[in-house]
């Protein structure tokens, strides 16, 4: 895979700062990296669901840093879903978020106006994410044998169990949603692209360690 040159510059200068992920999230990452080394060595795919309230913001960013720190890893058979306790819609201001660093993020032209369809890309030679707001156990997504990251605390209390998941971690971001119309928006919407994009690349960094 060889990333887009902005993305790739994005990408070399958060390695470094990996360091400053706090030891328990490192433990609920190394607990999931486990889970995508047992099953590749099982010779399954190691399927990562991440799930928020309304997979509209955080979910959306770790199903894609996810995505794309895998492949930056060379950690083959891993996929990356997510999902929310209801539907909306992937938020402009994420995807804008998510454009900034690198992406070449692309309106399908089959979306609708509510809940539009992207295809994602971090590299030219990569295959597209489709990226849409969807509940976590909708057709699309995994109903067995997954892992279920749970990325906000009102989707983790309201789903104590989530059927058929063979790992369930709670790894918590906070909602760059409560910064929408600040004048720091912007600002607040990289910080938490940031935080989910070590995140990810620390934990696909373990999968082989």
């Amino acid at each position: 895979m060889t990333p887009y040159p902005d993305l790739h510059a994005y990408v070399e200068s958060l390695l470094p700062t990996r360091a400053a992920i706090p030891q328990a999230r490192r433990a609920t990452l190394d607990r999931i990296a486990s889970f995508v080394h047992e099953r590749r060595a099982a010779g399954q795919p190691a399927r990562l669901m991440f799930i928020c309230t309304h997979n509209s913001r955080r979910s959306h960013m770790s199903q894609i840093w996810a995505a794309t720190a895998a492949a930056w890893y060379g950690i083959d058979n891993v996929e990356a879903y997510s999902g929310g306790t209801e539907a909306t819609a992937f938020n402009p201001r994420a995807v804008a978020a998510m454009r900034r660093v690198g992406f070449e993020i692309d309106e399908l032209p089959s979306s609708d106006g509510t809940n539009p369809h992207y295809a994602v890309r971090f590299a030219a030679d990569s295959s597209a994410l489709e990226v849409f707001s969807k509940t976590f156990d909708a057709d699309s997504n995994p109903s067995s044998e997954f892992a279920a990251i749970m990325n906000c605390g009102e989707a983790d209390e309201a789903c104590p169990i989530v059927r058929g998941a063979a790992l369930r971690v709670s790894l918590p971001y906070d909602d760059p949603k409560l910064a929408d119309g600040a004048r720091d928006e912007a600002e607040r919407y990289a910080e938490r692209a940031q935080q989910i994009a070590r995140e990810m690349f620390y934990l696909f960094s373990r999968v082989d360690a």
